[in-house]
């Protein structure tokens, strides 16, 4: 087997000297040799001056190509117009209507047109009443100051699994090295247990952190606002004033008891749309924090919960302060997808 390198193709300068050495009575060998370029090369370009008059790459090189614009643009508006549509599937409606490619040119086609195949991203299950809720408040509060935003205190809860489902979703190893243990992700029935937290942070940083026992209901609820908001408020020196609560619509938060608790704390509410995971800031630092606390492998519940307030306190005010200076683009990409999910 020729195990030579394949040599780039010659450009036009190299290809007009050996036109122009020919011409002046050089010998095929001589010019190869001047201009390292194989004797086979110099006489093929040669012999194509002497048939078309030019060194150019004429038309028509290479494999004729199996489909032409208009099945191309056939194909892109079926994929632009149904993104889950399968090669084969535009493959079988190309057939019947007298077009034969195969499945790999369609996906090829697709390609080249930027349409490449991706996992589709997880969202809210939006209705048109989550929409409109979730446009009006993007509408509402768009040209809030930006002070409004440094005195809201985001709130929410979350469940971190033991061991969770593989956030690294590839390894780099060799054929036959799959159970190697390096290579694998252990795993244990009910991902080993868990535990949900309820935290808060603000445009100052990151105020606290309380695990929940067992399952939360409303009181469990307004427990933990008791013990939490206003010494986070106070650690994170919002404005006593006029600072904000943020909370979803859990059903604990909305619950007829916890409704008349909180009016009997006169607290200021964000009124919140539901369904909305992407306007609350605080969803960007519980990954980072699942994230921080799968790093350091814990073994158990309780290590679990340690890390978890250690990784908490870690989290950079900087990064607090960058999430909060930029919300008002997560209400304009609200606005601009007309109330639909967004990339936060």
């Amino acid at each position: 087997m020729d195990q030579r390198k394949r040599r780039k193709e010659l450009s036009q300068e190299i290809r007009k000297k050996i036109i122009d050495k020919h011409v002046k009575g050089k010998g095929y060998k001589t010019i190869s040799k001047q201009l390292d370029v194989p004797v086979t090369t110099v006489a093929h370009i040669i012999q194509k001056f002497k048939i078309h008059g030019t060194v150019a790459n004429l038309p028509g090189r290479g494999r004729r190509r199996k489909i032409d614009d208009k099945s191309k643009r056939r194909i892109i508006r079926m994929v632009t117009k149904e993104p889950r549509k399968t090669s084969k599937e535009i493959q079988g409606e190309l057939q019947a209507q007298g077009t034969s490619v195969s499945d790999r040119t369609i996906r090829r086609c697709l390609s080249q047109s930027g349409l490449h195949g991706r996992r589709p991203r997880r969202t809210p299950l939006l209705k048109t009443n989550h929409k409109n809720a979730r446009l009006e408040f993007a509408k509402l509060h768009v040209y809030k100051p930006q002070r409004f935003w440094e005195n809201v205190l985001w709130t929410d809860e979350t469940k971190i699994e033991l061991f969770a489902k593989a956030h690294q979703l590839y390894v780099h190893r060799r054929k036959n090295e799959a159970y190697q243990e390096k290579n694998t992700v252990p795993s244990v029935k009910h991902g080993g247990g868990s535990v949900m937290f309820w935290g808060c942070f603000a445009a100052s940083g990151t105020g606290c952190l309380e695990s929940v026992q067992g399952t939360m209901k409303s009181q469990d609820y307004q427990g933990i606002l008791e013990r939490n908001v206003l010494a986070s408020v106070r650690k994170l020196g919002l404005s006593r004033r006029s600072w904000v609560l943020q909370q979803d619509n859990d059903p604990k938060h909305t619950a007829k008891n916890t409704q008349e608790w909180l009016r009997g704390k006169h607290w200021t509410i964000l009124k919140w749309p539901s369904m909305s995971p992407d306007l609350n800031p605080i969803e960007h630092l519980w990954k980072e924090l699942k994230h921080a606390i799968w790093k350091r492998h814990p073994s158990n519940l309780r290590q679990l919960e340690q890390f978890a307030h250690e990784e908490w306190a870690k989290i950079p005010a900087e990064k607090c302060r960058s999430l909060i200076d930029s919300y008002r683009n997560r209400l304009i990409a609200v606005i601009a997808s007309k109330g639909c999910a967004t990339k936060y």
